[in-house]
């Protein structure tokens, strides 16, 4: 995405366009492998009723699939994702969408500083920075405010629900590694599918 069209869609969203870059987090994570862009075959399980498993993953998964077991902790905060995005009158392919870049940027826990490790201030559940005008440490690290922070920016990306998760999160989150979101969409789909409704 080229600076203009950038600097449009953080005024339209209400961020901050900060020293030529994107206001948003740059991924403190260490370098993930390119994922492989075919589509493949999905198998969503959807333990309740009533959640239409096409939107959760309507162009098949991209690449390999990463999953992790969740903590007490990290399912409670795919709750307060999916109560954030049903606040913002999204759909459950923005809930995927952001359980999915929450599970890349912070492995669902909500990160405050993490000194030596941290990358810059970044913060919370999608590593968003203060510095970049996502908002304060403490709104940023309720996972809520963050959540919808991340949706208002991804509202503002144009055709975000027909594009594929990884380009859809990269264009609000302008990570270093922008093909690392796809290796979620799996498990962010069937935390979706088993919490929805619940």
């Amino acid at each position: 995405m080229n600076t203009i069209m950038r600097k449009g869609v953080l005024s339209v969203a209400g961020l901050a366009f900060a020293g030529g870059i994107f206001a948003g987090p740059v991924a403190a994570h260490a370098a993930a492998p390119a994922v492989d862009a075919k589509p493949t075959a999905v198998a969503v399980q959807a333990d309740k009723p009533g959640v239409d498993k096409a939107k959760l993953i309507p162009h098949g998964v991209q690449g390999e699939q990463s999953r992790i077991d969740l903590n007490d902790e990290q399912t409670k905060n795919v709750k307060a994702i999916i109560a954030a995005t049903k606040k913002s009158g999204l759909d459950e392919r923005a809930a995927v969408i952001s359980i999915a870049t929450s599970l890349q940027e912070s492995k669902l826990e909500n990160l405050g500083h993490l000194g030596d490790m941290n990358d810059h201030d970044s913060l919370g559940l999608f590593q968003q920075r203060p510095s970049s005008g996502w908002g304060t440490p403490e709104q940023i690290t309720d996972p809520e405010y963050s959540t919808m922070a991340f949706q208002k920016g991804l509202k503002q990306v144009d055709g975000w629900q027909d594009m594929p998760l990884t380009e859809a999160a990269q264009t609000v989150q302008v990570s270093a590694y922008p093909d690392a979101y796809a290796q979620w969409e799996q498990q962010a789909a069937d935390l979706v599918a088993q919490y929805w409704n619940s």
